[in-house]
C-alpha cells in the first residue's frame, strides 16, 4: 500500500473530513412517496397507488445530491426504482432500499398502518438477498440478547417477559395474519401472550416492537427478504435486535440463494449480515398507524408525519411537515 493510498483511506474514515450528513433530506423522498400514494386510499386499485408512489419516490431521489444505486427496489426492468438503477444528482455513493409503499393492500382497502420507507447505506453494505420468504424474529433495545430463532417460540416470550419485568401475558406480539401463521399462532396463544394480528405491514412492526410507548414487544413471522433488510436497518438504528433466517418452499429457491453464495440455509441472519455499516431510515405515513399518522389532505396543503433516524448522526426524530401547494397560502400553518 503506497503512503497516498494510506492517506486517503485516513482521510475517508475521519469524520472531520467527510462531508455533511443529508440524513434529513431522505425524509422528502418518503414523503413524496407518501403523499403521492395516500391518494388513492380507498379505491381499490393497488398497482395505481404502488404507481404513484414510486413515481414520487423517483422524483425526489433524481434530486438529491447522491449517486445512489438500488439493491432493493422494484424487480429488474421496472419503469421506475428497479434494482441496480443508479440515481441521483451525484455525490456520496450509496445504496439504496427503497420501499416507497409498504402496504399497498392496505392502501387499496382504505386500511392502516400503510408507509413509505427508505433505507440508505454506503455503497457495497447492503446485502442482495434472493427474493424468497424469511422466518424472522424483532425486538427493542430492552430485549436484545434475549431471544435466539433456535429456540422454542415459548422460551422466546418468556426471556422477552423477563427483559421487561413482566409477567407472560403482558407481552404483546405482533403476527401477519396468514394462514402459513396458524401454527405459530397456536404456540403463542400456549405461551399465554398477547397477540396483534396485522394484515399487512411487517417493517412497521418490527420498529413498533422496539418503540417504548406502543406496547408491542415482539414482532415474529415469515415475510420477505426485502422487509427483513429494511427492518435491520431501522433496528439498527432504535438499538433493537433482529434474527432471521430464510424460508424456502421450493427447491428453486435453494438454488437460488446458493447462487447468492448462501449455502446453509439454517444460518441465522442478524442485523450485522443485513444492515453491517452506518445507516440512514426513513419513514413516512401513508394511512393512519399506531406509530405514524397517515397523510391529512387540507384545502391547498397537506401535512405529513414522519420517523428518520440515522446512527452516524445518532438521532431518531418524529418530524411533522405541512406541504403546501402553491405559492399563495389560503391556510395558516397550523399545530399538528
Amino acid at each position: 500500500m503506497t503512503d497516498v493510498q494510506t492517506e486517503t483511506q485516513s482521510e475517508a474514515l475521519d469524520p472531520a473530513t467527510r462531508p455533511p450528513c443529508i440524513c434529513e433530506s431522505y425524509a422528502r423522498v418518503t414523503e413524496r412517496a407518501a403523499l403521492a400514494g395516500a391518494r388513492w386510499l380507498g379505491r381499490a386499485d393497488q398497482e395505481a397507488a404502488e404507481e404513484a408512489a414510486f413515481s414520487g419516490a423517483r422524483f425526489a431521489l433524481e434530486n438529491l445530491p447522491i449517486s445512489g444505486r438500488i439493491v432493493i427496489g422494484a424487480p429488474e426492468g421496472a419503469d421506475q426504482l428497479a434494482v441496480g438503477t443508479v440515481i441521483g444528482r451525484g455525490g456520496e455513493e450509496v445504496d439504496l432500499a427503497v420501499d416507497p409503499l409498504e402496504g399497498r393492500g392496505v392502501v387499496a382497502r382504505g386500511g392502516n398502518n400503510a408507509i413509505a420507507m427508505i433505507a440508505v447505506g454506503p455503497r457495497g453494505s447492503m446485502p442482495t438477498l434472493p427474493e424468497m420468504y424469511m422466518r424472522k424474529m424483532a425486538v427493542g433495545a430492552r430485549a436484545r440478547g434475549r431471544i435466539s430463532l433456535r429456540q422454542s417460540v415459548g422460551d422466546n416470550i418468556r426471556a422477552i417477559a423477563d427483559a421487561y419485568g413482566r409477567m407472560v401475558n403482558d407481552v404483546t406480539t405482533i403476527v401477519l395474519d396468514r394462514p402459513r401463521h396458524h401454527d405459530l399462532i397456536e404456540e403463542i396463544r400456549e405461551a399465554g401472550a398477547r397477540i396483534k394480528l396485522i394484515q399487512d405491514g411487517d417493517v412497521l412492526a418490527s420498529i413498533s416492537a422496539a418503540v417504548r410507548g406502543t406496547n408491542d414487544h415482539l414482532a415474529i413471522g415469515i415475510g420477505g427478504t426485502r422487509q427483513a433488510v429494511l427492518s435491520a436497518a431501522a433496528l439498527r438504528c432504535l438499538g433493537g435486535e433482529l434474527q432471521a433466517q430464510l424460508w424456502p418452499t421450493r427447491r428453486a429457491e435453494i438454488d437460488e440463494a446458493r447462487s447468492h453464495g448462501i449455502e446453509d440455509m439454517e444460518r441465522i441472519f442478524t442485523i450485522d449480515d443485513l444492515a453491517p455499516e452506518e445507516v440512514i431510515v426513513a419513514a413516512t405515513g401513508v394511512s393512519n398507524g399506531e406509530l405514524l399518522r397517515g397523510v391529512r389532505y387540507l384545502a391547498d396543503s397537506a401535512l405529513t408525519h414522519s420517523l428518520v433516524m440515522c446512527t452516524r448522526c445518532n438521532w431518531v426524530r418524529f418530524v411533522d411537515a405541512t406541504h403546501f401547494f402553491a405559492r399563495e397560502r389560503r391556510e395558516d400553518v397550523r399545530l399538528s
